[in-house]
């Protein structure tokens, strides 16, 4: 059997260098385009937004070692950004804070809650992520004191599941955190 060539690291920057830049001619036409044909609807805005967001995507999935569960507090984030944005510019009719930003909270949170069960005994590895991804959670509990939600509940549902779900995994992995704790401290 005959297998491709490896690449050489130099030529896949190279590579990357070379689409980036494509990206970028891209985003300047679709501007261009854009103030020609219709000024007032701000289209190639979203476009490069996406542009931008796919290669947050593809240079954090190039890298080694990719964490999974870092993936995910990565897309999470981006994709809220992304339809924060995108809501922006359509006039901030607000579904990205009533519906968007919850529902990927809740998708977030059972993505973890399904690789903490799949691979409890990596949990550790898994535990900042989760956190970080409670905190980020408790968006949906600002935007509701802020009164910049209407209708709360998808946002109690969201924040709520993210915190049953950090209490759960703990509940799951007590053993091998405290084990993991009395290792790297030397308790």
């Amino acid at each position: 059997m005959i297998y491709p060539e490896k690449i050489k690291a130099k030529k896949s920057d190279k590579v990357i260098k070379i689409l980036v830049s494509v990206s970028i001619g891209i985003a300047l036409i679709l501007v261009g385009i854009n103030k020609l044909t219709t000024p007032d609807m701000p289209w190639a805005a979203l476009v490069n937004a996406g542009i931008l967001y796919s290669w947050v995507v593809v240079m954090y999935s190039i890298k080694k070692n990719i964490n999974i569960a870092g993936h995910v507090l990565l897309q999470t984030i981006t994709l809220s950004l992304l339809t924060f944005y995108i809501d922006y510019k359509l006039g901030m009719r607000g579904w990205s804070i009533h519906i968007a930003i919850p529902i990927m909270i809740i998708i977030a949170n059972m993505t973890m809650l399904v690789l903490t069960i799949v691979s409890y005994k990596k949990y550790i590895k898994y535990a900042i992520y989760q956190l970080m991804i409670v905190f980020f959670s408790m968006l949906p509990v600002i935007f509701m004191t802020e009164h910049m939600v209407q209708d709360k509940t998808l946002s109690m549902i969201a924040s709520g599941i993210s915190v049953l779900n950090f209490v759960l995994c703990l509940i799951l992995c007590a053993k091998d955190v405290k084990e993991e704790i009395v290792r790297k401290f030397h308790m």
